[in-house]
């Protein structure tokens, strides 16, 4: 697993770094989605967070590393409130709490999901593969839960299955973010976490799972 990127600051106070970079993480995700990262400037970024071009650089060094921080923080906030669930271990109860909570994180940061996935792409290649590990140790929450409930008999998953049900799990919640626009007009995020759990838990159960 490849070590966290640093990004080079000038500023020494590390609550101030966060505070700043959390301003411009807001800004970047609002400019970004609307006009793309190539087209947005560091200039636009600066102003959007509420202070001076002249500040922004004393954060940060390049644009990219404002995407890569907009990326970091997602899966940050991802492992903070995933790791801090009771584990239930083994129970198709603990898996759906973690199921419930990643995807009402999903709900509350759509925008920024939507940016990663479409930017990444242009972070210079050690970021890249930094953000890909992150999305590997993501998945792999979920298949640390699999893995328990397949040794407790409680889902008919084999050994081999649970990579890839694990990344089913983590794809199906990135699609409220991706397909709000049609989602919205029938259901609530309450309605889809329902009915994308019980779908999975039917696949997982041999078609008995229920909410």
């Amino acid at each position: 697993m490849k070590s966290k990127r640093e990004v080079q600051s000038s500023v020494k106070d590390e609550s101030l770094i966060s505070k700043r970079r959390n301003q411009m993480i807001r800004g970047a995700v609002a400019l970004f989605k609307q006009k793309g990262f190539h087209r947005t400037t560091t200039r636009e970024i600066a102003k959007e967070a509420g202070f001076s071009i002249g500040t922004l650089y004393e954060y940060i060094r390049t644009k990219e590393d404002v995407l890569y921080l907009v990326c970091d923080s997602i899966y940050e906030e991802v492992q903070e409130r995933l790791s801090a669930l009771p584990t239930q271990a083994g129970t198709l109860d603990g898996l759906k709490i973690a199921i419930r909570h990643y995807y009402l994180l999903i709900d509350e940061m759509q925008d920024e999901f939507i940016v990663m996935y479409q930017e990444s792409k242009s972070l210079p290649k050690d970021a890249l593969q930094y953000v890909l590990n992150k999305e590997l140790e993501m998945v792999a929450i979920f298949e640390d839960i699999l893995h328990a409930c397949r040794k407790s008999g409680e889902c008919q998953l084999s050994e081999e299955a649970v990579k890839l049900a694990a990344h089913h799990v983590v794809v199906q919640g990135q699609m409220w973010s991706f397909r709000r626009w049609g989602l919205r007009r029938d259901m609530t995020i309450e309605d889809f976490i329902e009915q994308q759990t019980t779908f999975f838990l039917q696949g997982i159960q041999g078609n008995g799972g229920t909410v």
